[in-house]
């Protein structure tokens, strides 16, 4: 019934949000933190490359995976263009097996969220231990539901460059204390001249973790030196619940 970042969704997302187009300064924060990092990094859900891209072409030894077809298409037809030539790979976060191993594994702007069971959670953490070098770090954001309304519906109209437009309906369906979890659907429709020429329904799940609760889990997993940073600044401690969650574990040696 649900589309999973299908085609609409893809090129909304880049119309929207294009390579290199910075989220809150989360670009500049990545390179900032891997400044220096010689060995090979993964971005997991890496989407169509908005920051993945920026990060080959400033030097960096980076990798990417996602589970979306259509992200990916778009990735390498934006990394060709600039005759850029990764490894990209397509496969599930939660259970993934690469050749490579890695000095540093990142999610940016959120992407961990979109694992919605504890299960799923638990398992990509596993796979992204065991494909990170000893000492290798994993740097993730979290966010927390604050602004999430249950019931509330927004309808946004975007037009594209070749006069095509793409219609975004957000319905707020619900969100689960109990599980941590919000549901959203969301609705594209592509326009023509006036006529609907295409459409594309997705059930849009995030998963919350208050900030000492996910410390624990990332022990669980094995990790150490567990620390959490808000809004994209190193070592600034979260005061506010609106505020971007950056955590930041290393792999023991």
């Amino acid at each position: 019934m649900f589309s999973y970042y299908g085609k609409l969704s893809t090129e909304l997302y880049d119309f929207t949000k294009p390579i290199g187009h910075s989220l809150d300064g989360d670009i500049e924060y990545y390179m900032e933190r891997l400044s220096g990092c010689e060995g090979k990094i993964l971005e997991a859900g890496v989407g169509s490359g908005r920051l993945f891209i920026p990060f080959l072409e400033a030097g960096f030894k980076i990798e990417g995976i996602d589970n979306s077809k259509e992200m990916l298409a778009s990735c390498r037809r934006s990394c060709e263009e600039r005759g850029l030539y990764p490894e990209l790979y397509e496969g599930n976060l939660q259970k993934f097996s690469l050749p490579a191993s890695y000095d540093a594994i990142i999610l940016p702007t959120g992407s961990f969220s979109l694992l919605e069971n504890r299960e799923d959670s638990l398992a990509a953490l596993d796979s992204f231990y065991h494909h990170l070098n000893p000492g290798g770090r994993l740097i993730l954001d979290l966010f927390l539901p604050g602004n999430f309304i249950a019931g509330e519906r927004t309808l946004s109209a975007f037009t594209l460059p070749d006069g095509d437009g793409i219609t975004l309906e957000r319905n707020s369906v619900e969100i689960d204390w109990l599980n941590q979890k919000t549901v959203t659907y969301l609705k594209y429709e592509k326009w023509r001249e006036g006529r609907l020429i295409d459409t594309e329904l997705q059930k849009f799940s995030l998963r919350w973790y208050g900030v000492e609760e996910f410390k624990l889990v990332l022990e669980k997993a094995g990790f150490t030196g567990i620390t959490c940073s808000s809004n994209y600044k190193y070592g600034q401690e979260p005061t506010v619940a609106d505020q971007m969650l950056t955590f930041e574990a290393v792999k023991k040696d």
